[in-house]
């Protein structure tokens, strides 16, 4: 099976095997948002998938 590559640009995979991902929203319209708003999403996410849908979009990441 091939690897979903749309989803796997926008996900990490760390060394332990956890997923980290980029808070969406962050390119433009920022100003009005508050300054904590906008230093929350520079923070990367930790992402929880199941395994079916780790198989089925990151085969061979090590995911």
């Amino acid at each position: 099976m091939k690897t979903n590559k749309s989803y796997s640009k926008r996900i990490r995979v760390t060394r332990n095997g956890k997923l980290v991902a980029r808070m969406p929203g962050q390119n433009h319209f920022n100003a009005k948002q508050s300054g904590t708003k906008r230093s929350r999403k520079r923070r990367a996410n930790i992402i929880t998938l199941t395994k079916s849908i780790r198989r089925r979009f990151l085969p061979k990441t090590g995911a």
